[in-house]
C-alpha cells in the first residue's frame, strides 16, 4: 500500500506540471519494491519512472526503463501492459510509428488476462479505452491528424463526465489533432469545452495541450478561427 499512495503522490505533482517532485516519488514507489523484492512491484516502480521521462521527452529512456520491465516472464499480465503501452509512447517520441502499433496491438492481447488483485495500476482495466487512448496520444505526437480525430471522437464517447481531468486532456489533445488535420473551426469548438474543464480544474497536463493546440492554431491566426482561440484561451493564459 506504501508504493501505492507514493505512486499517486507522483501521479498528482505529475499532473500539477512538477516533474522534480514527481520523480521524488516515482523513486519511493521504486526504493518500497526494491527493499519489498517484489519483481511485479518493481516493474511497476519502473513504468512510474518511465512515465516522468516521457513527459521530459526523452523517449530512448522511457524505451530502456519499459525494456528492463519486458526482458523475460517476470511480471504479471497487468504490469506487461502498462510497460508496453508506456513504451508506445517511447517510440511515439522517436519517431516510430510501427513499433508504437506493434506494442499497443501486443498490450491489447494481454488486457483479457489481467485478473490479479493487486492494490495499484488499475488504470488498466478502469479506464474506457485505456489502450486507445495511448495510441491516440502516440499517433498525435507523429501529427496524423486524421487518424487521431478518429480515434480520439471513438475515445470520447466512453468517457463518462466524471472523469473530468482526462476527458479535458483527451478534448484539447483532440482538438490539437482537428488543427493538424487542418480543420481550425473543428479545432475551435472542440477547444471550448477543454477550456471550460481546464478553468475548473488548473490541470497542468490540460494547460500545457491547451499550450500545444495555440501552436497548431497558428496558421490561422489572422483568420476568425485563430481570433476567437485567443479569446477562448484567455481564462487559461491570464497569469500563466
Amino acid at each position: 500500500m506504501g508504493a501505492a499512495y507514493a505512486a499517486l503522490v507522483g501521479w498528482l505533482y505529475q499532473d500539477a506540471g512538477d516533474l522534480g517532485a514527481a520523480a521524488f516519488w516515482r523513486g519511493v514507489t521504486q526504493e518500497i519494491a526494491a527493499r519489498a523484492r517484489d519483481p511485479h512491484l518493481v516493474g511497476y516502480s519502473l513504468v512510474n519512472l518511465a512515465q516522468v521521462r516521457t513527459d521530459l521527452g526523452d523517449g530512448y529512456g522511457v524505451i530502456d526503463l519499459c525494456s528492463a520491465v519486458l526482458d523475460g516472464d517476470r511480471v504479471v499480465p497487468r504490469v506487461r501492459v502498462m510497460a508496453m503501452q508506456q513504451q508506445a509512447h517511447g517510440a511515439s517520441l522517436t519517431g516510430d510509428l510501427s513499433a508504437i502499433d506493434r506494442l499497443i496491438d501486443s498490450a491489447g492481447g494481454l488486457i483479457s488476462r489481467v485478473d490479479d488483485d493487486l492494490p495499484w495500476g488499475n488504470a488498466c482495466r478502469r479506464t474506457p479505452g485505456y489502450l486507445e487512448v495511448q495510441r491516440a496520444t502516440c499517433y498525435g505526437r507523429l501529427g496524423l491528424g486524421r487518424e487521431v480525430g478518429a480515434l480520439w471522437s471513438q475515445v470520447l464517447d466512453a468517457v463518462p463526465a466524471t472523469a473530468r481531468r482526462d476527458r479535458g486532456v483527451y478534448l484539447a489533445r483532440h482538438a490539437t489533432a482537428a488543427a493538424v488535420a487542418r480543420e481550425p473551426e473543428q479545432a475551435l469548438e472542440i477547444a471550448r469545452v477543454a477550456v471550460e474543464i481546464a478553468t475548473e480544474t488548473r490541470s497542468a497536463r490540460m494547460l500545457r495541450e491547451l499550450r500545444a493546440l495555440e501552436g497548431e492554431m497558428r496558421p490561422w491566426h489572422d483568420a476568425p478561427a485563430g481570433r476567437d482561440l485567443v479569446e477562448v484561451l484567455a481564462p487559461v493564459n491570464e497569469g500563466s
